[in-house]
């Protein structure tokens, strides 16, 4: 999936035009209020996804945004792979600055067997994944010179990323998903 968020991002690929998702920002303006904002988006994910869950049907959760895209189950299950890895990555960051980020192919995680499995698993993986990462993050900020300037590699793009790189990509990445799941199910 990493492959297809760069698509997007470079135009390659069109979303929907009704859809309306904003592309990341790599190079935004952040600020400590901002980043503050990102880490309470990502503690209210969870909160955010269950709404979301709470309303879709059954026949509903093999429903894609859009042809060929993931289906609804596959992006929940999406979700906790690229969380944890985000947390994973988080825990890296604080402890080994320039670590070079272990890359994963999105799409064969979403083939795999248990992203059949029923999407309470990987919510539940979430819910407290969210807790622990967000408590995490908010300690960090409380040091932002030593925490925030500390950065990894991405191998395939060779982009340095730094924890608010991190952050802020990861609020939006939550956000982004939501509204696949809710434009899926709000189209007749």
């Amino acid at each position: 999936m990493y492959w297809y968020h760069t698509q997007v991002l470079i135009g390659l690929i069109s979303m929907p035009a009704h859809l309306n998702l904003p592309p990341f920002d790599w190079d935004a303006t952040v600020s400590l209020g901002s980043l503050l904002n990102d880490v309470m988006v990502i503690q209210q994910f969870p909160t955010e996804l269950a709404k979301v869950i709470s309303i879709i049907k059954e026949e509903q959760w093999s429903m894609s945004y859009r042809e060929g895209g993931w289906s609804l189950r596959q992006i929940v299950h999406h979700m906790a792979d690229s969380h944890l890895n985000a947390y994973v990555r988080t825990k890296h960051i604080l402890t080994q600055d320039q670590d070079v980020i272990q890359p994963y192919d999105e799409n064969a995680w979403s083939e795999t067997p248990d992203a059949q499995f029923h999407h309470e698993a990987s919510y539940l993986i979430l819910l407290g994944l969210h807790q622990k990462w967000s408590l995490l993050l908010l300690e960090a900020l409380k040091d932002p010179a030593t925490h925030l300037a500390k950065t990894m590699v991405h191998p395939e793009t060779g982009r340095v990323i730094s924890l608010s790189d991190l952050i802020r990509h990861y609020a939006w990445h939550g956000e982004h998903h939501l509204a696949q799941m809710k434009f899926a199910i709000s189209e007749p």
